[in-house]
């Protein structure tokens, strides 16, 4: 089995963060979301792995090489976006007609992975949402079975929203129908879609068996991803280097620090994360995700997303800054 992660995107709602960044690449929990959907597939039994890559490719390209070098990784380049059938398509060659384990590179789900990677039928996660008109949408029957899917239909017959998780037994099949849709023009908003593709395998005889993800994390803009990161904090704990004293710092969990940091006269917490080799004197800081190489002086944040290599002195704000950012609100 091979997992798929596009990471093609620009991440245009995490802007500035992702002019520098790739969204996959943005920290959450202590991790980031790529990290953590290669953990999910890896503890999984999945060792082989295909990132299509685009806008800062580079970079993911030296995250993993860097972090998982014992992986067997292939990177496809997708320079013309055109949805995530365009990039899913794209990777024919070395699936090969192995199965297929699609994951979006900004869904981070709980759900039993290894009981969806050794099931012996292909599988969609779903989950029930107020609005699902913005979602592929799954029509399901009552032994559980997948009937028909839609990419954001103006009027849903379900409230069932495809997640981003796709487990596909029949590669084949679906690179032959995502081969006919784009030969076809068959697209959705402009984009050659991978609900399109699951449709027509569905209507060629394919079947698809539902499942429900306990919890599904947006990842997607500042207000979700710093809800996300609260949640995962509570949910996995934090993490503090042992190593780590800091001088005169009250810290109030969860809280996640990085290693290499100087922290000071401050207090740090609840759900808070902060990459390497910050450094942070006479702060407070709460609900928030501070990069690395960041330097924090005389300042209260709450609800922030701050880049890496920031410098921040002055006042009580609530900021939403990019990397490479020198501020001084004194």
């Amino acid at each position: 089995m091979k997992a798929i992660i596009p990471v093609a995107g620009a991440g245009t709602k995490l802007r500035p963060h992702t002019y520098t960044q790739p969204k996959a690449l943005i920290p959450l929990a202590g991790k980031n979301v790529l990290s953590i959907i290669i953990d999910q597939l890896q503890e999984a039994g999945i060792s082989e792995f295909v990132f299509i890559v685009g806008y800062l490719g580079d970079k993911i390209q030296d995250y993993v090489r860097q972090k998982y070098p014992h992986l067997q990784t292939h990177f496809v380049h997708q320079t013309d976006r055109q949805g995530i059938g365009h990039a899913v398509k794209m990777t024919r060659n070395i699936v090969n007609g192995d199965e297929m384990f699609v994951v979006l590179g900004d869904t981070i789900c709980e759900y039993d992975v290894k009981e969806v990677v050794g099931s012996n039928i292909s599988m969609l996660g779903v989950k029930k949402v107020d609005d699902p008109r913005e979602f592929g949408v799954a029509e399901i029957d009552e032994g559980g079975y997948i009937a028909h899917v839609i990419e954001k239909p103006q009027i849903p017959k379900s409230n069932m929203a495809l997640v981003g998780i796709y487990k596909i037994k029949e590669s084949e099949m679906m690179f032959q129908c995502l081969e006919n849709n784009i030969s076809q023009g068959v697209t959705t908003r402009g984009e050659y879609s991978l609900t399109d593709a699951l449709d027509c395998m569905i209507r060629s005889g394919a079947r698809f068996k539902s499942f429900k993800v306990e919890n599904w994390f947006d990842c997607g803009k500042k207000e979700t991803l710093l809800e996300s990161n609260a949640t995962l904090l509570k949910k996995f704990g934090g993490r503090i280097d042992e190593q780590h004293h800091f001088e005169n710092t009250v810290i109030i969990q969860p809280v996640s620090i990085g290693s290499g940091c100087d922290i000071k006269n401050s207090i740090i917490g609840p759900n808070v994360a902060i990459g390497d080799n910050t450094k942070v004197d006479y702060s407070i800081i709460k609900n928030s995700i501070i990069g690395s190489y960041s330097n924090l002086f005389d300042i209260v944040l709450d609800c922030s997303l701050i880049g890496n290599d920031t410098g921040i002195r002055g006042e009580t704000r609530t900021l939403n800054i990019g990397d490479n950012t020198e501020i001084d609100l004194g």
